[in-house]
């Protein structure tokens, strides 16, 4: 029998590529290219909606701020379960477990399948809205597959974020560009009045909030697997920074 037991670590594979590719990965996902239109049709003119867009940028910048200090002070894998266990104590971490894992976790993985599935099967029915069933079926299946790939190999897992990345960044840079070529044509009528028809009551702004947040959802992506990173204490605070830049751009 060992006289001494040995504390189970996990292995330290993620660099700074798949670290970055973790968080702008998770942020850049179905939020960013279904959220905007909820957003201006919930607030109802395109000035406001700018306005809630740099709030919820700046909320998302603080948070991740915070996040950068906790993971540097306490470099464990887990990120509102270990810390909520290390302050708060046992019981609140687990009833927070307890609903993240059945509750939280599964319906936002389950609204970014449905996302995915919708847009997968779209050109299969062309002129026609897709079966429910198709749709729920696609992405039952690619959340397996995720989870198959989680299982196996965490590079594995990490080298498919950061394809998932290149190629979601390479999605908005067109958009991005085809939007400075419109205004470069003189399409600028968007800005003329554009504080006009704003809804400023608080259900409106609630709704135009939760989805603005929604889209900058996954700041906190890198805090989840802390111990898996390479000098954890200085990556977490470069990581979040580069981030944070993001959070600002978008």
């Amino acid at each position: 029998m060992m006289s001494d037991i040995q504390r189970l670590n996990l292995k330290r594979e993620v660099g700074i590529i798949g670290a970055v590719s973790f968080i702008a990965g998770t942020m850049i996902g179905s939020g960013i290219f279904i959220s905007p239109q909820f957003v201006l049709s919930a607030i109802g003119s395109p000035g406001a909606s700018f306005v809630i867009w740099a709030f919820c940028g700046l909320i998302a910048m603080l948070g991740g701020l915070c996040y950068a200090e906790l993971g540097t002070v306490i470099p464990e894998s887990g990120a509102e379960y270990i810390y909520m266990l290390r302050t708060a104590g046992k019981v609140i971490a687990f009833m927070f477990v307890l609903s993240f894992i059945i509750v939280m976790r599964p319906a936002s993985a389950t609204g970014i399948a449905l996302s995915l599935a919708e847009y997968v099967v779209a050109p299969f029915y062309s002129g026609c809205t897709p079966p429910q069933l198709v749709v729920k079926c696609v992405a039952a299946g690619v959340i397996m597959v995720l989870a198959i790939v989680n299982c196996l190999s965490i590079r594995l897992a990490t080298a498919i974020q950061v394809v998932s990345m290149v190629v979601k960044l390479l999605a908005l840079a067109v958009i991005i560009l085809g939007g400075v070529v419109m205004l470069f044509q003189g399409h600028t009528e968007n800005f003329e009045n554009s504080f006009e028809g704003t809804n400023a009551d608080v259900s409106s702004i609630g709704i135009a909030f939760y989805q603005g947040l929604w889209s900058y959802e996954g700041w906190n992506t890198l805090n989840f697997l802390t111990e898996e990173l390479k000098h954890p204490e200085v990556r977490v605070s470069l990581i979040i920074s580069l981030r944070n830049i993001y959070a600002v751009g978008k």
